[in-house]
């Protein structure tokens, strides 16, 4: 049962990603937020340990008492999502993702 859970958590962070990617003008709900945010944070963690993080930090009450992210953070992050775009198809994604409030 521990897999399942960890394919549908695996699945579900594939399908926020896709959406992200798909639209880079959809502003990031609070969920979405905290989804990036605990994914981050989890880093290198593995099996049981990255599900019992992410299950502690998405349960957290609110994203206010989270730490807001840095501009280095969001540019690697905006890197990652920007995949393999390239010129000004980039830079316009580059820009609306390191000007989202997160």
């Amino acid at each position: 049962m521990k897999i399942r859970s960890a394919i549908a958590l695996s699945a579900f962070a594939a399908v926020l990603a896709g959406a992200t990617l798909a639209s880079p003008a959809f502003a990031q709900n609070s969920q979405q937020s905290k989804m990036t945010m605990c994914n981050q944070q989890a880093g290198d963690k593995k099996g049981d340990d990255r599900k019992a993080f992410m299950k502690d930090c998405l349960s957290k009450n609110s994203t206010a008492s989270a730490k807001p992210m840095t501009q280095q953070e969001k540019m690697t992050m905006c890197n990652k999502q920007a995949g393999d775009k390239k010129g000004d198809d980039r830079k316009a994604f580059m820009k609306d993702c390191l000007s989202n409030k997160g």
